[in-house]
């Protein structure tokens, strides 16, 4: 049968398919209609008629709203830290800039979602759910660490990459509803926070100065 081409808000056309397929393409299903509305304003209804289903098929595979919520938000954090961990060739700055790229880009993408994640006090954020937007902070830090080569890093220089993750989260959230700024502008704004944050850090943790030698050539 032939597949239909998305279109967005639109329901997809029946096609067949084993029970996995099935699975993710209602979770395909919630994610598009979290790319322009926020999670908690998407109901049961909505999923199974974007999929194309009966409410009975989509108890065949979730218990509750909630679940296909954390399921949705797992392929997308796995989206995403999958194009984080990939190697791109160029300098430090060049890598940085990529790796800021493809979250601003998978943030835009689900931008109600994220937004409505990351809000204090949201009703979608749940324990599952935090766990996951941990799990991306935890591979953010750890790709900087990689890059650039730093097998120990110290109490200071993790609590400065934790604390610029929380920046870009936080920055992030500002840019996608007042879009004051281009996205280029975004990200090399978010390149010169972490330069100033390392560089104050330097001032004070050996460790930290010593990468900001060893680097220099490259940035």
């Amino acid at each position: 049968m032939t597949e239909l081409t998305e279109t967005s808000g639109q329901p997809r056309r029946k096609r067949r398919m084993s029970p996995a397929e099935r699975r993710e393409d209602l979770i395909g299903a919630a994610l598009e209609l979290y790319s322009s509305r926020a999670p908690e304003l998407v109901s049961i209804e909505d999923i199974i008629t974007h999929a194309d289903v009966s409410r009975a098929l989509f108890y065949r595979y979730f218990g509750s709203l909630r679940e296909v919520h954390v399921a949705a938000l797992r392929t997308a954090v796995d989206e995403l830290v999958d194009r984080l961990t990939r190697r791109e060739p160029g300098t430090l700055i060049d890598q940085l800039r990529y790796a800021l790229g493809v979250f601003v880009d998978v943030a835009d993408t689900y931008a109600t979602a994220y937004i409505a994640l990351l809000r204090s006090g949201s009703v979608v954020a749940t324990r599952d759910t935090d766990t996951l937007v941990d799990e991306v902070r935890h591979v953010a830090v750890r790709e900087i660490l990689d890059v650039t080569g730093v097998t120990e890093p110290s109490p200071f220089m993790l609590l400065t990459l934790r604390c610029w993750v929380a920046v870009v989260e936080g920055t992030l959230l500002i840019w996608l509803q007042d879009r004051d700024h281009s996205r280029e502008e975004l990200i090399d704004w978010l390149i010169d926070q972490l330069a100033a944050m390392t560089a104050a850090t330097a001032t004070r943790d050996p460790v930290t100065a010593a990468l900001l030698t060893r680097i220099a050539p490259d940035v």
